[in-house]
């Protein structure tokens, strides 16, 4: 029975049989309504447990009944749940009716796999996202994130993203909303419904208005149903997450209410082996994958906040999104100088992408490196060879850019999908010089290098009619 109740803190006694194992799921019955689930997550003494609500624990009260469940919290799992909405317990959230009760289901909780059972991420994930593509090749098999502060585009680059794989993915999708708004989910709905990709996505959330609890197991639960897709229908999958930042954070608030010392900068002192325990399970076994792409705030643009440094020393590839850039209307804001991989090896992508990626970067680098003369002194007060550089790495940085298809909307402009060969060719065109006389505008928000040759005629014959 409940001994004590401190918000989403519940202490638990027992008067017989052995204390439930760290990470067991109880049922707390709450009179009419549905059992409240809660989390055990310290032995307080050999007969009490200190649990952590999943759910809203309003309404309970000291000596109500708690019942265990036998092990962690189980979620279903399978092909019931494509297209449907669940919470971090399994429950739908769509409105459109219950899973089968014969639904399989699966533990939350796992062990990673074998390290020697793992396969190695070396397949190129194409997104038809030039920057990304050439600087920062995402892994088959593989984790990316998106770092960035609030307000600078990382939301809009996974879904970007997500539409980008609708058409040559044929796996499973599965979305984990940490700390997501509800709109956003309503939204993230109905766009999949509108583009006929919701037979093969499971979403799963936990909104900001939820214990922290839930929005600290919520990737949890999706790890759980992404590795049945893997293991049991060795079916390649697509993990997308945001925010892995919400996770910690939520771990931090979970952390303070168990009465835990907190560490650096007031995170939770489990932090590395909360983040490692999230991030080992998401792994290619044989020849199956599961392939994470995650969104990461970055508290106040600190690159060195521990969350963020913990995060990123997990992933493969890092794509950083520069709140300079986004001011200078860059999009998407992918800082090209930041952003890396582990892929861009000529082992893995071949010398030519290598090659044409370290200049694009050289060039972009020589021309941060004059700024401040340029602001000063003006471009004119550089030498030939420098000018030729940074008038080369300011074109570079707009043919980078390209509008989006989930920002349609917004500006009116067409979404552009590029091959790499394409953005590899149109970067060495411009390498080359072959781009020197044009307006710089012309290479603004277009797709391929043809397309800006095109947007350069045709402003040339409307200023010749002129």
């Amino acid at each position: 029975m409940i001994v004590a109740i401190s918000g989403a803190v519940i202490d638990v006694a027992f008067s017989e049989g052995r204390l439930p194992a760290i990470n067991d799921s109880l049922e707390i019955e709450s009179g009419d309504r549905p059992p409240v689930l809660v989390e055990v997550q310290a032995h307080l003494d050999e007969r009490t447990v200190r649990s952590i609500a999943l759910q809203s624990t309003t309404g309970l009260r000291r000596g109500a009944t708690v019942r265990r469940r036998g092990g962690p919290l189980e979620v279903p799992v399978g092909d019931v749940v494509l297209g449907r909405l669940l919470d971090v317990a399994g429950e739908i959230g769509d409105g459109r009716g219950p899973l089968p009760k014969d639904a399989p289901s699966r533990p939350i909780h796992r062990a990673p796999p074998p390290f020697r059972g793992k396969g190695a991420a070396s397949e190129l994930f194409r997104t038809g996202i030039k920057v990304i593509d050439l600087l920062a090749p995402l892994a088959q098999g593989g984790k990316a994130a998106m770092f960035g502060g609030a307000g600078v585009g990382k939301t809009v680059l996974v879904m970007e993203l997500i539409h980008a794989m609708v058409a040559g993915y044929q796996g499973i999708s599965v979305f984990a909303g940490v700390g997501e708004r509800s709109r956003e989910g309503h939204e993230m709905l109905r766009d999949m419904t509108g583009a006929g990709v919701l037979g093969r996505t499971v979403l799963i959330y936990g909104q900001m208005n939820e214990p922290p609890g839930a929005r600290w197991r919520v990737p949890m639960t999706a790890l759980a149903i992404a590795e049945y897709f893997r293991d049991e229908q060795h079916k390649n999958v697509l993990l997308l997450m945001d925010n892995v930042f919400r996770f910690v954070q939520a771990g931090s608030e979970v952390s303070g209410l168990l009465g835990r010392l907190p560490s650096r900068v007031g995170y939770q002192p489990t932090l590395a082996t909360e983040v490692a325990e999230l991030q080992e399970r998401i792994a290619s076994v044989g020849d199956t994958s599961v392939t994470a792409i995650e969104a990461v705030y970055v508290p106040a643009d600190d690159f060195t906040d521990p969350a963020v440094v913990t995060i990123a020393s997990h992933v493969d590839s890092m794509v950083v999104l520069s709140r300079a850039m986004a001011a200078d209307g860059i999009y998407p804001a992918v800082d090209p100088i930041a952003s890396s991989s582990v892929l861009l090896d000529p082992l893995v992508v071949g010398e030519e992408h290598v090659a044409v990626a370290n200049a694009v970067r050289s060039a972009i680098e020589h021309y941060r490196e004059l700024q401040d003369v340029i602001s000063l002194l003006g471009m004119e007060e550089l030498g030939r060879a420098d000018r030729q550089i940074v008038e080369r790495a300011r074109r570079l940085m707009r043919f980078l850019t390209q509008p989006f298809a989930v920002t349609e909307a917004f500006t009116g402009m067409k979404g552009r999908s590029v091959p790499l060969e394409g953005t590899i060719a149109g970067c060495k065109a411009i390498l080359a010089g072959e781009a020197d006389d044009w307006d710089e505008a012309a290479l603004y928000m277009v797709g391929s290098f043809e397309e800006a040759r095109a947007k350069e005629e045709a402003a040339r014959e409307r200023q010749a009619a002129t």
